[in-house]
């Protein structure tokens, strides 16, 4: 009974610790990344010369800049993953913690340098700092083995909402600490710097913490004794051959690819249809921040001693669409001239809950369902498929949305597509009840 209890207190404090850790470290995320496009456009302009070829090009690097982070995480999500099964959870955590205090500093580095000279030198530095920053931040798959590691099977869901949470509560504090610290600065350029430094602050106390009161939780007994090679596709081949757990990861995929196409295009939306500053821009996405810690946090936590995961994932793909529609008329209206701007901003705030307390519905039930049939010497590898998929729909998304909001005036198509994307996956739904 006594070794009962201590197993039982060393998982609430697994998750605890864990649950601190991402939120400190993904801050850092919510700071830089507002910056990030600006950041890279400012240098790459600086060495592209002016002319009708110019913003093509400008787009293309600082697309490639952007979808340099998601494209270490699909390469290295099921590596990390991979690796915690073999030597435990806790060491490839501080590992990527490490990583990201580097690489967050480099960002530093970078954004100090005058784009009038050191354009070449911080640019080759910006995409070594999203590079290794990527490659560190794909530990978020060893995150969620040890959520898989402390709960039971029949409460996988709840536990894989506490990393929900602590992604709403970085996206919601880490725009309004980003902007914090671009108000303290004296300058553009040291303010932009500033943000790196501060990223890099919050990651190393994420360390610390870790180091300090993250215990081990790899079940050691059913630790696998077979040899898996660094670059291994047979976990992939496993995961997506796999009948009960392949139409879960497809639909993973499927709706990240679809709230991706409409989060990167959401700032020029809001220019675009609402007229809003950079400023009042970062208060919207601190809104949709704060809308996922609500609803992983409590909504969703209350619902799921009631509701099944494949009921949370109807419930998560309608209101996605629902929500992405509402984005579509909210741009047939931007130029309509008996349209209020307080009635486009009601649209937009009723919009953006919709489809992320979908998303909210939608992903962590997919991951605990990826779990709850995943062999326990395999979580880490597996759940690292399932990361690696959506850091691959991280890439593919801003390209679909940004080349669709281009296409048309008004921009409907990436909303329509994305909308239809989600529906799309109603047929699944069968066969994912059935496992």
């Amino acid at each position: 009974m006594q070794a009962l209890n201590k197993g039982i207190v060393t998982h609430r404090r697994a998750m605890l610790i864990v649950f601190l850790v991402v939120v400190v470290d993904l801050l850092g995320f919510g700071i830089v990344l507002p910056l990030l496009p600006v950041t890279g456009d400012d240098y790459v302009r600086a060495l592209i010369p002016e002319g009708a070829n110019a913003p093509r090009w400008s787009g293309v690097i600082v697309g490639l800049l952007m979808a340099s982070f998601s494209a270490m995480q699909f390469v290295f999500a099921p590596i990390w993953g991979r690796l915690s099964d073999r030597i435990g959870r806790r060491p490839v955590l501080l590992v990527g913690l490490v990583g990201s205090v580097a690489f967050y500093t480099l960002f530093g580095i970078a954004a100090s340098f005058p784009a009038e000279s050191s354009a070449t030198v911080a640019l080759s530095l910006l995409f070594m700092a999203r590079i290794g920053a990527g490659i560190a931040g794909a530990t978020i798959s060893t995150a969620q083995a040890v959520i898989a590691d402390s709960t039971p099977p029949e409460r996988r869901k709840q536990g894989m909402a506490i990393i929900g949470a602590a992604f709403g509560i970085a996206f919601t504090f880490g725009p309004l600490l980003g902007a914090l610290a671009l108000a303290l600065a004296p300058g553009k350029r040291e303010a932009t710097s500033s943000t790196g430094y501060l990223a890099a602050g919050l990651s190393f106390l994420a360390l610390i913490l870790a180091f300090v009161l993250l215990p081990e939780t790899r079940i050691r007994s059913v630790q696998t004794t077979e040899r898996r090679g660094w670059i291994n596709l047979s976990a992939w081949r496993t995961a997506l051959t796999n009948g009960s757990v392949a139409p879960v990861i497809l639909i993973f995929f499927l709706a990240t690819l679809g709230f991706g196409g409409f989060e990167t295009t959401l700032a020029m939306l809001l220019r675009d249809a609402l007229q809003l500053n950079p400023n009042r821009s970062y208060l919207v996405f601190a809104y949709v921040g704060f809308v996922l810690m609500l609803t992983q946090g409590v909504l969703y936590r209350r619902l799921a001693g009631h509701l099944g995961e494949a009921t949370f994932i109807l419930m998560g793909i309608l209101l996605m669409s629902l929500g992405v529609l509402s984005l579509a008329v909210l741009t047939l209206l931007a130029d309509a001239e008996d349209v209020t701007l307080g009635l486009r901003l009601a649209i937009l705030l009723l919009g953006l809950a919709t489809a992320v307390v979908g998303f909210a519905f939608l992903t962590p039930s997919a991951q605990a369902l990826i779990s709850r049939r995943t062999p326990a010497d395999r979580q880490g590898e597996i759940l690292g498929v399932t990361q690696s998929s959506s850091a691959l729909a991280r890439i593919l998304g801003p390209i679909f949305g940004l080349t669709l909001y281009k296409l048309t005036q008004p921009p409907l198509l990436p909303y329509v597509f994305g909308a239809g994307l989600l529906l799309a996956m109603l047929p699944l739904l069968p066969r994912i009840r059935r496992g």
